[in-house]
C-alpha cells in the first residue's frame, strides 16, 4: 500500500471515529451510530445491510463458492465514567491522540477494520470474500449484537475481531460464567441456639470456590479463575438467615466447557448453583493458521487474552486484535493515538493481503 493510499484511509477512518464518537451509542441504544455507519459506507457507492442496530457490508466481487472472512468490531460504548474532564461526545484532538468516548473501545479498531475493508472491496480474484460488520451490544454481551446477526452472513471461515490489543495478536480468550449460588439453613432466634445459619453454610462453599484449581492449565490463558465477588443474607440483626445468597465469576480456558466446569463445581459444593447464561465461550485459534502465520511473519506477538469480545459468541476461529490498548477502555478522557489507527490500518491490510 503506498503512502497516499494509507493516507487517505486514515483520513477516512478519523473523520468516522470523530462522527461516531459525537453520537451517544450506549449498549441497546446504537440507532444513530448504526445510521452513521450506513451512511458512511453509501456515500462510496456500497451497498449497505442493517438488521436491528448491526450494519455490514460485502465485498464488490462477493462469490458465493468462495470462503469468507468476516471483519467485526463494535459500535456500542459503556457510559461515560463519571471523573470526564470534558465533554465525552466531543472529539478532541491534543498531543497526538484523539479524545472521546469509545474512541479506544473499540472506535479505533472499528474504523481502521473499516478502512482495511475499502482497500479490498473493489479488488477482483481475492481468494477470499470479505464481509465488514459493525455489531452492537458488545458492551452488555446482548442478545441482538453479532450473535443476532452471524445467521444473516451465511458460512464464514474465518474471523477478525477489532479490540483494542496494541495490536498483539490474542489468539485465545478466556470464557465467562457468572454463576448465582444459593445456600440454604434454617432461620431461628440469634439469642438462642436455633437455626441453621446459612452464612455458615455459604462459606464452606465459598472457601472451596477460593482454593479449589481446576488440574487442567492452559498453555496461553494458564488457569480457571473463580471469584466469589457478591454476597447478600439476613434481614435484621437477631434473626439466623435461612439462605445466603452469593454469586461467583468464574473465567474459563480452553481446557473445559462451561458445561463441564459447572458439572465439577456442582459435585463439589453444597449450595444451589445456576449459571446466568452458556453462552460466553473461551475460544482459540491455531498457532499455525494462515492469519496467524501471517501475524507472525510480521513481527506481531500472540498471547493470550483474559478479557472477553464478540469472539466468544463466533463459532468460528477468529483473531483478536485492533490499535489502542485494553487498559484505556472505560476510563474518563479516554483516547486514542492517532497513530495507532494509522499503524491499524496498515497492519490489518498486511495481515489480509497474506492471505488474499
Amino acid at each position: 500500500m503506498s503512502g497516499e493510499q494509507l493516507t487517505a484511509l486514515y483520513q477516512d477512518a478519523t473523520g468516522l471515529l470523530k462522527e461516531l464518537i459525537a453520537i451517544p451509542s450506549y449498549s441497546r441504544e446504537e440507532q444513530e451510530t448504526a445510521a452513521i455507519m450506513r451512511r458512511f459506507f453509501s456515500a462510496r457507492g456500497i451497498s449497505v445491510n442493517r438488521f436491528m442496530n448491526n450494519v455490514w457490508v460485502v465485498n464488490e466481487h462477493f462469490d458465493k463458492a468462495k470462503p469468507t472472512i468476516l471483519l467485526n468490531s463494535h459500535h456500542d460504548t459503556v457510559k461515560p465514567n463519571k471523573d470526564y474532564t470534558h465533554d465525552p461526545f466531543v472529539a478532541m484532538e491534543q498531543d497526538g491522540k484523539l479524545y472521546g468516548l469509545g474512541s479506544n473501545d473499540a472506535g479505533g479498531c472499528l474504523v481502521s477494520l473499516a478502512a482495511a475493508f475499502l482497500y479490498f472491496n473493489e479488488q477482483a480474484d481475492l481468494k477470499y470474500n470479505i464481509i465488514f460488520a459493525a455489531t452492537a451490544e458488545e458492551e452488555v454481551s446482548g442478545a441482538n449484537g453479532v450473535e443476532a446477526l452471524l445467521p444473516q452472513l451465511g458460512d464464514i471461515s474465518f474471523g477478525i475481531v477489532g479490540e483494542p490489543t496494541l495490536m498483539d495478536m490474542a489468539v485465545a480468550e478466556k470464557g465467562l460464567m457468572v454463576l448465582d449460588c444459593v445456600a440454604h439453613g434454617k432461620s431461628g432466634h440469634a439469642a438462642r441456639e436455633e437455626g441453621e445459619n446459612a452464612i455458615y453454610k455459604a462459606m464452606k462453599d465459598i472457601a472451596w470456590f477460593r482454593d479449589f484449581v481446576f488440574p487442567e492449565v492452559s498453555d496461553a490463558l494458564g488457569p480457571v479463575k473463580m471469584s466469589v465477588t457478591i454476597l447478600n443474607a439476613g434481614t435484621q440483626h437477631n434473626v439466623v438467615p435461612a439462605t445466603c445468597h452469593f454469586t461467583v465469576d468464574v473465567r474459563l480456558n480452553e481446557c473445559y466447557t462451561n458445561e463441564q466446569a459447572l458439572e465439577i463445581i456442582k459435585q463439589n459444593v453444597d449450595c444451589d448453583v445456576t449459571a446466568r447464561s452458556m453462552r460466553l465461550r473461551s475460544t482459540s485459534i491455531a498457532a499455525d493458521h494462515p492469519i496467524v502465520l501471517a501475524g507472525k511473519a510480521l513481527g506481531l506477538k500472540p498471547y493470550g487474552s483474559a478479557t472477553m469480545s464478540d469472539k466468544a459468541l463466533m463459532p468460528f476461529p477468529a483473531l483478536k486484535i485492533g490499535p489502542g490498548d485494553s487498559a484505556r477502555s472505560h476510563i474518563a478522557d479516554e483516547y486514542i493515538f492517532t497513530n495507532e489507527i494509522r499503524e491499524g490500518i496498515d497492519i490489518y491490510v498486511q495481515l489480509l493481503n497474506a492471505v488474499l
